[in-house]
């Protein structure tokens, strides 16, 4: 390890003398320049960059001019030359140093603004690997570093907003301070480390790696949070390279700023609602389904799973996978409700919802697919677990009937929705389903047996609401999300009205679970797949 230098204290103020500058996306490049050469600040650049600052007709100097040689082997080597990083790295006020610029003829640089190759955005596109692997940036991490670490002198932007703080810095006081050149550096080592989070973890992919030893994890700023979970906890609110419709990339129409809560809870009604085909109303509280229906328009599924549990929805979050119209607007306003969430909703919707100042309305103009490729991350103490993204869909193909009695086409219907919807439920989960509507859910239980009870509550709850003699449950289809241990919690649900039951399977104990459901005269299929969600 080398020994810290005894180096003089760095300069408050800096007035740069000369940038260099080599941009992929040009936005804004011609007032910067222009700015900068108003300044007096000499202009050094590369390949494309160069030839647009030039075409502004602003003064430039090709970085060839500084090394002496060409750029070469297709780009791929102009600046990594002792004379553009020793003017990036030379600490001017060491004396060695300074005498080691005058003597190899290098000039301080005391700006640099690289944006890198489009790497994320081409592997985004569907790029090749060749087009992929050509588009890793070398130069300009190495520029962004080497200018970093020396931010004592040098002021390096990665993005606009950094130029922006740079120049109204320089308008200013025609100088750089210490503080602004750290924090500049900070948010340049995160630029470089995401980038080579990027490429490191496209690179894992490639060649079938889905545990490397070292993971690497990135993201951007979206939101600065009011608060965590609670009002003692701080919260941000980080974009990934994730592309996928969802509400990390929704429009937020209206409302107050989404909270820590209120985002996770989005995610959660929003996945679950993606998975249905037909016009579906997701109802979440508390990370968890409250109700779940699919119906003929949104309209009609939204009152289908309101009617599965109204007490919890108040205050919840709704997600639809349709574009959402007046008449929608209109039902889902009549109670109060935190977030909605949609691919889409016309103007009188959009003008419904504006009349409910503390509603909060996302548009995402998609839906995520639940069957894409992906990785959940959850953080624990001193470390972090990655797994792949549940991507299971049961078909009526996938289910092996281990009853007696088999079940009807109807029952196979509602196990399928009860299944799907378990899948989003906390574990323990036991989901009734009946008609493309959740009757009852009960949720994240340490045993399935008060899962099931919970679940009998809310559809006898749900059918005295309706005005019915009888629970919401009545012959509605069951899931559990992993297997019964014991017959108990399948008692339960056949208690509580099922008449047809779908599980994973594979407890010891299967031969008793299949006795007593031939026993209470209900259907079983087994699915071999489990879902729990923790």
């Amino acid at each position: 390890m080398p020994a810290a230098p005894d180096f003089p204290p760095a300069p408050d103020r800096v007035a740069p003398q000369r940038a260099l500058i080599s941009l992929s996306d040009k936005t804004g490049l011609e007032d910067a320049a222009r700015t900068l050469h108003g300044l007096g600040v000499e202009l050094v650049s590369t390949g494309g960059t160069r030839a647009a600052i030039a075409g502004f007709g602003v003064p430039v100097k090709d970085v060839a001019e500084l090394t002496g040689f060409p750029e070469m082997m297709d780009g791929r080597v102009k600046t990594l030359h002792p004379v553009v990083h020793g003017g990036l790295l030379g600490v001017r006020d060491a004396a060695d140093h300074a005498e080691a610029m005058t003597t190899h003829n290098i000039g301080p640089i005391d700006i640099v603004w690289v944006d890198l190759y489009p790497f994320e955005a081409t592997v985004a596109s569907g790029g090749g690997f060749d087009a992929v692997v050509e588009n890793i940036d070398i130069g300009g991490p190495a520029m962004i570093r080497s200018g970093s670490k020396n931010h004592g002198y040098v002021a390096v932007c990665v993005d606009r907003t950094s130029v922006a703080e740079l120049l109204a810095a320089l308008e200013a006081d025609g100088a750089t301070t210490l503080e602004l050149r750290k924090r500049l550096a900070a948010r340049a080592f995160a630029r470089t480390a995401a980038y080579d989070a990027a490429v490191s973890g496209w690179f894992a992919r490639q060649v079938g790696d889905a545990a490397p030893a070292r993971k690497s994890i990135s993201g951007s700023l979206a939101q600065t949070l009011r608060y965590g979970e609670n009002p003692h906890q701080t919260g941000a609110f980080y974009r990934t390279g994730d592309t996928r419709p969802g509400v990390a990339h929704a429009r937020q129409l209206q409302g107050k700023e989404l909270g820590y809560n209120n985002i996770a809870d989005a995610d959660a009604a929003y996945e679950l609602v993606a998975e249905f085909e037909a016009p579906a109303c997701v109802i979440v509280k508390h990370a968890n389904p409250c109700g779940v229906a699919v119906g003929s328009d949104l309209a009609a599924a939204y009152a289908r799973a309101l009617e599965c549990d109204a007490v919890s929805a108040f205050g919840g979050v709704v997600a639809v996978n349709r574009p959402l119209s007046g008449a929608d607007a209109k039902l889902i306003t009549d109670i109060f409700t935190e977030v909605v969430i949609a691919p889409g909703a016309d103007d009188e919707a959009k003008a419904i919802f504006a009349a409910k100042k503390n509603l909060r309305l996302l548009l995402t103009d998609g839906l995520p697919d639940p069957l894409a490729a992906g990785e959940v991350f959850r953080s624990v103490a001193g470390g972090f677990l990655v797994q792949s993204r549940d991507r299971s869909r049961i078909t009526a193909a996938d289910l092996k009937i281990v009853t007696r009695r088999e079940p009807t086409p109807q029952e196979i219907e509602d196990m399928l929705f009860a299944f799907t919807v378990a899948k989003h439920v906390k574990s323990n989960a036991i989901v009734y389903a009946k008609d493309g509507q959740t009757a009852g859910i009960g949720a994240g239980q340490m045993n399935r047996r008060d899962s099931a009870r919970i679940a009998a509550i809310r559809a006898r709850e749900a059918g005295e609401a309706k005005g019915l003699a009888h629970s919401l449950a009545q012959g509605s289809a069951c899931a559990s999300e992993a297997f019964f241990p014991f017959a108990d919690g399948l008692l339960e649900a056949v208690a509580a009205g099922a008449t047809a039951v779908i599980q994973p399977g594979g407890s010891i104990r299967d031969d008793e679970v299949i006795a007593a459901a031939d026993e209470a005269g209900v259907a079983m299929a087994f699915t071999g797949v489990r879902v729990f969600r923790h």
